[in-house]
């Protein structure tokens, strides 16, 4: 994933070289976002959605609930080390335990033990860490594949990959595996969002812009108001 991340900016940057007219106080970056938000779509209609689609087809739903619990339960460090980065040590703690057991109790993560009283998860990356410290959010950035962000948040997403210390153990093409079953496990999980919100929006771009907005100021805790129903839920229970 941090591969991934680390070659999108290198194209996004390609592509900010281009910007044209400003259009957007809030998105000064809009000409060349929407440019990558094309290619995005073209990649999602003719490659994405249809291996997500193969994928529901391929497995049923309790194979994919046992990969979805198992690729949470392989970034439970990731969220340890960042609960621990944000001042906040009996989360870290609550997410360790949770990673023991679940990896144990739970083989391999591919049962969730929450259900029957084991730890509850929880949500921390980098980029709220960075959050935490006070970096600001910057401009809205269309990022090639990975979709909307920021700057904070795609030094996130690149800064996670080496935090995780399962990466420093696993060879390359694993750590590349999982962020491959990792995206076409997520898209999975919203095909049908997708689907609605596409077919629903006058402006696609500007409505996933407007939704990514609201859903990371709610995880970010700058939102009263409940994350929209937009990609995946990280608090939606498992099928």
């Amino acid at each position: 994933m941090r591969r991934l991340a680390a070659l999108s900016l290198s194209v996004l940057l390609a592509a900010c070289a281009t910007q044209g007219p400003v259009t957007d106080p809030t998105d000064p970056l809009e000409a060349s976002n929407r440019q990558v938000f094309d290619v995005n779509m073209a990649l999602d209609r003719n490659i994405f959605r249809p291996v997500a689609v193969f994928y529901r087809n391929t497995f049923g739903d309790w194979t994919r609930a046992r990969i979805h619990n198992a690729l949470q339960n392989v970034n439970e460090p990731v969220v340890a080390v960042n609960a621990l980065l944000q001042g906040q040590p009996d989360m870290a703690a609550q997410s360790l335990l949770r990673f023991v057991i679940n990896s144990i109790g739970g083989l391999g993560g591919m049962f969730d033990l929450e259900s029957i009283g084991g730890p509850p998860r929880i949500i921390r990356d980098f980029g709220q860490t960075l959050y935490v410290w006070g970096v600001p959010d910057g401009p809205f950035l269309m990022v090639p594949v990975l979709g909307p962000s920021n700057p904070r948040e795609l030094a996130g997403v690149i800064s996670d990959g080496f935090l995780n210390p399962i990466t420093w153990v696993i060879p390359v093409e694993a750590s590349l595996g999982q962020g491959v079953v990792s995206g076409i496990d997520m898209r999975e999980r919203n095909i049908e969002t997708l689907d609605e919100i596409e077919a629903t929006s006058l402006d696609l771009y500007a409505r996933l812009r407007s939704l990514w907005r609201q859903h990371r100021d709610a995880e970010l805790g700058r939102s009263t108001t409940e994350a929209p129903a937009v990609l995946e839920d990280p608090d939606a229970p498992s099928r």
